[in-house]
């Protein structure tokens, strides 16, 4: 494999397991709390999540979405091309979910709190919780598909 294409799957995955824990965060810790910032100052608080978490998962989601590209374009020897496709169509669904279910969300969010929409955010992101987690074991795979086709195991831990 090229020096390039090694530098592809190691920002895909460094982006994927970064995503994913970053979003096993939001679910369980941070929408949930979303309850509790008080109805007063929850539209400035709103509206500076947004921009703030923009920032933050906005280049991460751009780094995985080009090279889960790229893999399955250039997919390296060994890895499977049904791994390569499947990460693919579920970064497509997390990508819909996003823009059709938890923008618009955060939309009436940002207009006002109302638990209704805070639940929803909630329940809805699910579907991004378990795509990036699935995402991660393909990840894995794929790296470990690399490594034995690299003659050997990965390095044992220091």
């Amino acid at each position: 494999m090229t020096p390039v294409l090694s530098a592809i799957v190691v920002l895909h995955a460094v982006a994927t397991l970064f995503m994913t824990g970053l979003i096993w965060f939001v679910q369980v810790v941070h929408y949930p709390l979303f309850a509790r910032v008080g109805r007063d100052g929850f539209t400035a608080y709103s509206e500076a999540h947004q921009r703030l978490t923009t920032l933050v998962v906005g280049p991460a989601m751009l780094v995985e979405a080009v090279t889960a590209a790229l893999i399955v374009v250039l997919r390296p020897e060994g890895v499977s091309g049904l791994l390569a496709w499947a990460g693919l169509a579920l970064l497509g669904v997390i990508w819909m979910s996003t823009a059709f279910l938890q923008v618009p969300l955060h939309g009436r969010l940002a207009a006002g709190f109302t638990q209704e929409a805070c639940d929803a955010l909630v329940s809805t992101n699910w579907l991004r919780t378990v795509a990036w987690t699935i995402r991660s074991g393909i990840v894995v795979l794929i790296l470990l598909q690399l490594a034995t086709r690299a003659g050997g195991a990965a390095p044992a831990p220091a």
